[in-house]
Formats: structure tokens, C-alpha cells, sequence
């Protein structure tokens, strides 16, 4: 508690109505932050952050894997563990219960923050030349506010609210910056700020913004286009991968498995594939199909937009097309 806080607190702590309302204030800010804001805004708070959605996901995918995981012991005992494959099943829907809410949320936010970054250009650009043209500043932002900025309009209008509530400009674009934990906001936003309490022309200042906004976006965007080829390689990749699994087994394998069972029952000497188990290696596949799928999804989400979370979404995919292939088509 700062000291500015302290002396409020005094004042109050002479009149108890006063007193009464700094606990309320105090218990606001209390449950306003950390763990305690999860109690009064869980729905808010679980997704305002793709990774907070974790605090569900994971419980629920460990009471899962707890419950399988006994289900399998009660039938088969331990044993069960490297013999039976329905622990392989317990341990994928585990994996997509935690990973796949994450993957949805961290979609959904990629997409709001890329409207976002199209959308900013336009409005430093707008609120430049409505400013050029005669406007007042506070005028300019009210008319803007009015238009359509995709993700970034409702943020927008809390910053002609706070004008209109004598903001200053400057605290008022600052606070933007605040709510919108994205690089590129925050950078174009402390450029407007820092050059606006210097004195500079906020007409320039604005267009400079907004010219800079925009080559950030051109330069992500053919990023992006890019690698996405390298992203069609990974999925090609895998996919081969099952097809030529699936033909080994079917083809090589199988006939393996024919011919010991035939050597085991007529007892041929010299040719003894009697122990040929064609399960164990058809699992040993598929946690080879499996382990693959996941992680070439988060190598695809690095190269294909720069981040390891994007890859959940392709790692659930293919996590759950190698499962199924193995399970149904092998």
C-alpha cells in the first residue's frame, strides 16, 4: 500500500461511513487479482488467457486418467499396463481433454488478435484524417468509436468513454495499451503516447502509427504465407507415414503372423515364427504413429506461426487420426 493509499485510509478511518466504503474498495482490488479473481469472475478469468483455461482442463483430464487407469488394474491387474491397449486409449483422451481446450482457446485468441492487427492501421489512419480535417481530438475518436473495427471496436468505444469522461488523451491511450496485451498495440500505442507529451503533431504521429501498424501486418502476413508450405510438408508427412504402416502391416506382417501360427501347429523345424505377436508390434506402431502426430503439430505451429501453442490444434488432429487409424483401420 502506497503512501498516497495510507493517507486516503486515514482520512477515511475518521468517518465510519468512509471506513466502511474503503473495505468495500479494498475487497474489490483484493479479489481483482491473482487466484481470488478466478472466485468472483471464473468465466471471465478462464478466458480472458488461452493457458488459464489449464485450471480446468487438467483436473478433469487427470480424474479421467485416474479412472481409467483403475478400471484397467480392476481387469487385468498390472500386467494389464504393457498388454492391453485400452490404457493407450485412457492416456489419448486424457491428452485431448487438457490439450484440446487449449487448442480452441489459443485459436480462438489467434484470430482475435490478427482482427485486431488488421483492424489498428485503419483507425490510427481514420482518426488522423478526421483529426486533419477540422475535428477536435475527442470529436474525431466519437466519430470513429461509431465504425465497424472488428475485434478492436469494443476497445475502441471505452476509449471515446474515457474521453468523454475528461481523460486525458494521453492516460486514455496508454490505458488502451493496457488492455490489449499485444506486442504490436503496445508498441504502436507507446509511440503515440511518448510523441503526444512531447508536443510533436499528433496528425504525423497518428499517420507514422498507423504506416508502421501496417507494414507489421504485411510482414506477418507473408511470413505466414510462407511457411505455410512447410506446415503441408509436416501433415504430408505423417500421413505417408500411417499409409506406409498400415500397408506393412497388412501386407508383411500379417503374412508373417499366418506363417508362424502355420509353423507353430505343424511343428516345421528351422522356421520357427510360433512367438511372432503381430498386437505387440501393431501397438508399438501406433505409439509411434501417435507420439509422431503430436509432436509434428507443435514443430508445425513454430514454423507455421511462430508459436508452440499454435500447434496444439494440430497436434490433437493428428493425434487423434493416428489413434483412430490404428484402432479401427489396422
Amino acid at each position: 500500500m502506497g503512501f498516497f493509499d495510507r493517507k486516503k485510509k486515514e482520512e477515511f478511518s475518521m468517518d465510519p461511513d468512509s471506513d466502511e466504503i474503503y473495505k468495500k474498495i479494498e475487497i474489490h482490488h483484493r479479489y481483482s487479482e491473482g487466484a481470488l479473481r478466478f472466485v468472483r469472475h471464473p468465466l471471465k478469468t478462464l478466458f480472458e488467457k488461452p493457458i488459464n483455461i489449464l485450471y480446468v482442463s487438467v483436473p478433469a483430464g487427470l480424474l479421467v486418467f485416474i479412472f481409467g487407469l483403475t478400471m484397467a488394474l480392476q481387469q487385468g491387474g498390472p500386467e494389464a499396463l504393457l498388454t492391453n491397449s485400452f490404457i493407450d486409449d485412457v492416456a489419448v483422451f486424457t491428452t485431448v481433454i487438457i490439450v484440446g481446450p487449449l487448442a480452441i482457446t489459443d485459436l480462438l485468441d489467434g484470430r482475435k488478435i490478427t482482427s485486431i492487427e488488421a483492424a489498428l492501421p485503419n483507425f490510427f489512419r481514420d482518426l488522423a484524417g478526421m483529426h486533419e480535417s477540422g475535428m477536435t481530438l475527442p470529436g474525431a475518436i466519437h466519430l470513429v468509436s461509431q465504425a465497424e473495427y472488428g475485434s478492436l471496436t469494443p476497445h475502441i468505444r471505452q476509449l471515446d468513454q474515457r474521453i468523454s469522461w475528461n481523460f486525458a488523451f494521453i492516460d486514455a491511450i496508454r490505458q488502451l495499451g493496457k488492455e490489449i496485451p499485444i506486442p504490436l498495440v503496445e508498441r504502436s500505442v507507446d509511440l503515440v503516447a511518448r510523441a503526444s507529451d512531447a508536443g510533436g503533431d499528433i496528425v504525423e504521429v497518428l499517420r507514422a502509427a498507423g504506416k508502421d501498424s501496417a507494414e507489421y501486418v504485411v510482414m506477418k502476413t507473408d511470413r505466414k504465407n510462407n511457411m505455410f508450405i512447410y506446415v503441408i510438408i509436416i501433415l504430408a508427412s505423417f500421413a505417408v507415414f500411417l499409409f506406409v504402416v498400415m500397408i506393412l502391416v497388412s501386407s508383411f506382417l500379417k503374412t508373417m503372423a499366418d506363417l508362424g501360427a502355420e509353423a507353430g501347429i505343424s511343428g516345421q523345424a528351422g522356421f520357427n515364427l510360433g512367438g511372432f505377436d503381430l498386437a505387440q508390434y501393431i501397438r508399438i506402431f501406433s505409439h509411434a504413429g501417435m507420439f509422431q502426430g503430436f509432436f509434428s503439430g507443435l514443430v508445425a505451429g513454430v514454423m507455421g506461426e511462430g508459436r508452440v501453442s499454435a500447434g496444439f490444434k494440430y497436434s490433437v488432429l493428428m493425434l487423434l487420426i493416428a489413434w483412430a487409424t490404428f484402432r479401427f483401420m489396422v
